[in-house]
């Protein structure tokens, strides 16, 4: 069952680190999100294979917003 990774902040998405159906581990980084001038990576919890993301560069996101999903 995939799980949901949310946005620990409101921002920009400003570049996706992984492309849908590639694997990660756990701390690589998924996305960058762009707040207040600076570039925070959202980062894998753990590993597993992204089944999609759920926002394009140059969204602007809300805290807790689903972002991607990882199986």
């Amino acid at each position: 069952m995939p799980t949901t990774i949310k946005s620990p902040l409101s921002g920009r998405v400003v570049t996706l680190c992984a492309d849908a159906q590639s694997t990660v581990a756990s701390g690589d980084a998924l996305l960058i999100i762009e707040s207040m001038k600076m570039e925070i990576p959202v980062e894998a919890d753990r590993a597993g294979k992204v089944v999609q993301f759920l926002v394009e560069v140059g969204d602007d996101v809300t805290e807790g917003q689903p972002l991607m999903e990882l199986q």
